[in-house]
């Protein structure tokens, strides 16, 4: 893994800014380099048992979800998921479920051998959105230039509270297919899968962060005892903290973490005191390569083909392709308008393709079954033991697919760049020792002319703004020095004794908060 981020460090810049290649897809390539199948230098399954490799791979899975799902609550701004509750609602219980069905119904179709209880089950695990490949790709060059500041933390927010919020639509599946009867299977799903887990995982991330810790943070900061490293620390440290308790009482740990996160940003005064910091990116960054790097070598592609079970290439492919087409795409064209963040079919359209991936959470959600499952026999002896050899391989290439998908489709994904924006004209006349005007000189000039000036993005708040200056004027052009040291100078056209100036401003303005 080492290697890997040595080499990965040397081109970043390069990979992420001009190719749009993240760490997600080129640790994958690795590991499927380094994997059993091509090097076989690195093989997690062999490690341990069956059971010893599933655990291996739940713990690392749970640690790098977490740590990523803290992270999101804590950089979205304050309050936002009170303010964002109804758009949130809308986007995450709806298209989850229509997900769920649509993905199991496809199954069923094309898995005739396993029931319609099964095919839910192995939906369920495909149904949470990847935090992890999602702010691979709403973090990026690209998506800070085309894609609307709102529209990015409605994605971030929703691919965070979705990966808790799978457990229910899994916890179901897996009563109703080994429970004796539906009355059990239904009372377990309402006590266990959403009171104690869900409600629980909520209620325990938020509130024991919100009164107790976030108040303690305060205190120490007005007392001076706590310094600015270790509020950046507390990324680690308070992730760990909440999915260790969560996890020991058995209840959501992936929501208890987000949430947490969110109640730790819920006034502002956290995300205060570590703006600017890089250390929590760094660690997210080294903690999503080796994830992913175990991931690539973790798939199982033998098991692609059996036919014996009905799992064969074609199967898969058919599935993945309806997945991509039918999951997630149409319940966000016809759920946009009363989604606030979401303003035309076109951000729809991009939220249902770039939404649906899975990744690092299907792998999690998917292990975690099988050990509710029985360990299956050759051949399988019932329905349970048949879902228990299915529901790996399945969401495996699911997982692969989707890597691929989503990490080559940005360069060639052209998102309305001009996307609300507007354009104003200004003329000015400056005569003899006019001097220029001081705004032009704070602002951030970006050619819209070869030669006139460089090119410049900068991003405040909910506003992205883009200013350029044209000349109109084909007199020998001489530069005015900037009146403030730092400032670039604008080129000036002198004609005779006056200055003719033409400006032109394009903005992105976006309605976030």
């Amino acid at each position: 893994m080492h290697r890997f981020v040595v080499i990965f460090s040397l081109f970043s810049l390069l990979m992420k800014e001009k190719l749009y290649l993240n760490e997600v897809v080129l640790g994958t390539a690795f590991g499927v380099i380094i994997g059993p199948y091509a090097g076989n230098i690195f093989d997690p399954r062999s490690w341990s048992s069956s059971t010893g490799s599933q655990n291996i791979t739940l713990e690392v899975t749970r640690i790098v979800l977490a740590t990523g799902l803290f992270a999101i609550g804590i950089e979205l701004p304050k309050n936002y998921m009170w303010k964002h509750a109804k758009s949130l609602s809308a986007m995450v219980i709806p298209t989850m479920a229509a997900g769920w069905l649509i993905v199991g119904g496809i199954m069923k179709c094309l898995f005739p051998s396993l029931t319609f209880v099964s095919c839910l089950a192995i939906s369920a695990c495909l149904t949470p959105t990847d935090p992890i490949i999602c702010a691979a790709i709403v973090g990026g060059k690209f998506a800070v230039k085309n894609v609307p500041i709102n529209l990015r933390r409605i994605l971030s927010a929703e691919s965070a509270a979705n990966d808790g919020l799978a457990y229910p639509f899994l916890s179901i599946s897996i009563y109703l297919t080994v429970e004796s009867s539906k009355r059990v299977a239904f009372g377990k799903w309402f006590l266990v899968g959403w009171l104690y887990q869900v409600i629980l995982g909520v209620v325990l991330g938020w509130l024991w962060v919100r009164l107790l810790f976030s108040h303690l943070f305060q205190l120490s900061k007005r007392k001076g005892f706590i310094d600015r490293e270790s509020y950046v620390a507390q990324y680690i440290a308070m992730s760990f903290f909440t999915i260790g308790v969560a996890h020991t009482i058995g209840s959501d740990d992936l929501l208890a973490a987000f949430a947490a996160g969110s109640a730790m940003s819920w006034d502002g005064h956290f995300n205060e005191q570590t703006e600017g910091e890089v250390f929590a990116s760094v660690i997210d960054l080294v903690l999503n390569c080796a994830c992913f790097i175990y991931i690539g070598a973790w798939l199982p592609f033998k098991d692609f083909n059996i036919p014996s079970l009905g799992i064969e290439p074609w199967r898969l492919i058919v599935l993945f392709i309806s997945i991509t087409f039918l999951r997630r795409i149409p319940p966000m064209m016809l759920l946009y308008k009363w989604i606030p963040e979401i303003d035309s079919w076109q951000e729809a359209l991009f939220s249902g393709h770039f939404g649906y991936q899975m990744g690092v959470g299907a792998v999690f959600i998917s292990t975690l079954a099988l050990t509710e499952l029985p360990t299956p026999h050759n051949p399988p002896q019932n329905q349970e033991e048949l879902l228990a050899l299915y529901i790996q391989p399945v969401v495996a290439f699911v997982v692969l697919g989707s890597i691929i998908i989503h990490g080559l489709s940005i360069p060639f994904f052209s998102f309305g760049r001009r996307v609300h924006s507007r354009t104003l004209s200004l003329s000015a006349t400056l005569t003899g020792t006019s001097t220029l005007p001081d705004w032009i000189f704070w602002s951030r000039p970006t050619s819209l002319a070869a030669g006139v000036a460089t090119a410049a993005f900068s991003e405040q708040d909910d506003v992205e703004r883009n200013l350029g200056i044209e000349m109109d004027t084909s007199a020998v052009s001489s530069a005015r020095p900037s009146p403030r040291p730092g400032v670039s100078t604008l080129p000036v056209q002198r004609q005779q004794s006056d200055y003719k100036i033409v400006c032109r401003f394009d903005f992105l303005y976006h309605s976030g908060y």
